[in-house]
C-alpha cells in the first residue's frame, strides 16, 4: 500500500500527498540529499516501509509503500505520476519555486495513489507494464546505511545502472542466439533436403538402367504387336 508521494527538483519539493501521519517526510527531505540528479531508479528499506524512486530529467518521483507492497506497483505509480506531471508542466517544472505547484498537483497524487492502492490491475497499470521491466533489477537497500555511508551512494547507484545495462546485453544477445540457431536449423535441413533429393534421383535412374531411364520407358512396337 503506497501511502506518501512527492515530486522534487533536487532538495526542492515541488508537491506532495499523504494519507497518514508520520515523520516519513523528515525522511524523504534527508534522502533527497543524496539523490543524485542523474536519471535512475532505486528502493530503500526504512523500518516496516520502503521507499521507491525514480529521477527524469532532474526530478524526482518519490513514494513511501509498506514492506508487502509490490514493487511493481509502486513503480507503475511512479511512472504514471511522471507522465502526468511532465504534460501538465512541461519545461516549467524546471523553474518553479518550491510547492509552488503543491496545489494543482496534490489532489492528482491523492487520485492515483487511490487508484493504485484500489484497483492494481487495472487498464492503466497494464500500459505501463511493458516500461518496467527493469524494476526486476532494482536493487533494494536500507535507508539507514544510505544516509551514513555519503559518498559511496553513487557506486550504488551506478551499480544499479550497470545491472540494467548488463541485463539488457543478455536480453539483446538472447533474441540474437535464438535468431542463429532458428536459421542453422533452416539451413541444415535444406541441405538434408538437397541430400536426399540428389540420392532419390541416383536410386531411381540405377533402377531404371541409367540417366536416361530405358528400362522404365514404356515400348511403342511391343504394344502394336499385342494388338
Amino acid at each position: 500500500m503506497i501511502v506518501y508521494a512527492l515530486v522534487a527538483r533536487g532538495r526542492t519539493v515541488l508537491a506532495e500527498f499523504t494519507s497518514q501521519r508520520g515523520n516519513f517526510s523528515t525522511v524523504t527531505r534527508a534522502l533527497l540529499s543524496k539523490i543524485p540528479a542523474a536519471d535512475g531508479r532505486m528502493s530503500y528499506v526504512c523500518d516496516d516501509h520502503v521507499f521507491h524512486y525514480q529521477v527524469v530529467d532532474g526530478i524526482t518521483y518519490l513514494c513511501m509503500a509498506d514492506q508487502e507492497g509490490k514493487r511493481r506497483i509502486a513503480f507503475a505509480f511512479l511512472e504514471d505520476v511522471k507522465r502526468r506531471f511532465e504534460s501538465n508542466y512541461g519545461s516549467s517544472k524546471h523553474d518553479a519555486a518550491p510547492f509552488a505547484l503543491n496545489a494543482d498537483f496534490a489532489p492528482t497524487l491523492e487520485r492515483q495513489l487511490t487508484f493504485y492502492n484500489s484497483d492494481p490491475s487495472s487498464d492503466d497499470l497494464q500500459r505501463v507494464q511493458t516500461q518496467l521491466e527493469a524494476v526486476k533489477g532494482v536493487m533494494v537497500e536500507n535507508v539507514e546505511k544510505v544516509l551514513e555511508r555519503g559518498e559511496k551512494f553513487e557506486l550504488l547507484v551506478d551499480k544499479t545502472d550497470r545491472l540494467a545495462r548488463q541485463a539488457f546485453r543478455f536480453e539483446s544477445s538472447s533474441r540474437e542466439l535464438k535468431s542463429a540457431m532458428f536459421w542453422r536449423k533452416v539451413k541444415m535441413y535444406s541441405i538434408y533436403f538437397g541430400v536426399a533429393a540428389v540420392l532419390g534421383l541416383i536410386l531411381v535412374s540405377w533402377a531404371c538402367g541409367g540417366v536416361t531411364a530405358p528400362s522404365c520407358r514404356s515400348k511403342p512396337d511391343a504394344k502394336r504387336r499385342l494388338v
